[in-house]
């Protein structure tokens, strides 16, 4: 099969086309033909820094496509279903071997591509709002990197919860792209600071919820943004950089920091989080919820595709079609 592989970690030009063995499809797994792989940040920090536990080595989160084997032990699932399928790596392929259980069906009228972003971006999205930040209607939610996959959906799940939702995004135009999402409040982080825009826009009480993707110090200024008992959610490092911030920033408030990590998630409390998932392709395919896909690139070009992820052009999601 092709594949994109990395034979060492680095930039984008370290991903290489290349023709390797078909995966096998051990007791409890199945293989799933790729339709669409989507691009995760979780994927671009894999090539970037991640280990290797061979070379080549195939990076990749999440895609979609067809179950063409079923091995032994698997229930709910043959050869012929359109699935969505997760796991640590390998998506970046022609053909991914994956626990069959982290496999969902794709729901009726959404297609691959579409689906193949639902799973960690409205996952992550969902358990920062609900289960680490309690969102709670008529609360505000102040959302980093808006116009990225966890930002958009957590912009329509906020809106939807009764939420005054405020974003973040380095240009006019994508904020305003974003209302129709149901963003109430851009700030343009480029052009003015987030945390005194913030602090006008709620008449200096703050917001109830944080939610940062991007680490370093933009985590730390978050902050200063919080309103009384808020919560700061980190759930990336796009910045890739590491954050110091002090506990006691966070007593005269009495703030809390919460991470969310949708894998660890996924491992310790799989009975809540699978079916949530599934309801999230629901919600995507009924046309309650959108997924916005800003580009696509064939397998033969996943370095380009990686770099344009990289370069923070991108309104929406970056798609791989094999």
């Amino acid at each position: 099969m092709k594949a994109a592989v990395i034979y060492e970690n680095g930039g984008p030009g370290v991903l290489r086309y290349r023709e390797v063995p078909d995966p096998e499809c051990p007791d409890g797994f199945v293989v799933v033909d790729a339709e669409a792989i989507s691009i995760e940040g979780g994927d671009l920090l894999a090539r970037a820094a991640g280990q290797l536990p061979a070379v080549p080595h195939v990076v990749g989160y999440l895609s979609a496509g067809t179950v063409s084997e079923v091995a032994a032990g698997v229930e709910g699932r043959a050869v012929g279903d359109r699935v969505v399928a997760l796991n640590a790596a390998g998506s970046h392929a022609a053909k991914r071997a994956v626990p069959a259980a982290m496999t969902w069906p794709i729901p009726a009228g959404l297609d691959a591509p579409r689906a193949a972003c639902v799973p960690v971006a409205f996952g992550t999205a969902y358990e920062c709002l609900f289960t680490a930040g309690h969102l709670a209607q008529g609360q505000t939610v102040l959302i980093h990197a808006g116009a990225g996959g966890v930002g958009m959906a957590a912009i329509q799940l906020a809106k939807r919860a009764g939420a005054t939702v405020i974003s973040t995004a380095s240009s006019d135009e994508k904020l305003e792209r974003l209302t129709a999402l149901g963003l109430d409040h851009g700030i343009n982080y480029v052009t003015g600071s987030f945390v005194e825009r913030t602090s006008q826009l709620t008449s200096s009480r703050g917001a109830d919820i944080v939610i940062d993707s991007i680490g370093g110090q933009n985590l730390v200024d978050s902050v200063d943004v919080l309103a009384y008992r808020g919560t700061l959610v980190s759930v990336g490092a796009a910045a890739r950089a590491g954050s110091a911030i002090e506990a006691q920033s966070l007593w005269t408030r009495n703030n809390a920091l919460h991470g969310v990590y949708l894998g660890g998630a996924i491992v310790s409390e799989y009975a809540r989080i699978h079916p949530m998932i599934g309801d999230m392709l629901e919600r995507v395919a009924s046309g309650e919820l959108q997924v916005e896909i800003d580009r696509t690139f064939p397998l033969a070009d996943a370095a380009a595709a990686h770099e344009y992820a990289e370069s923070r052009k991108a309104f929406g999601r970056v798609v791989i079609i094999p």
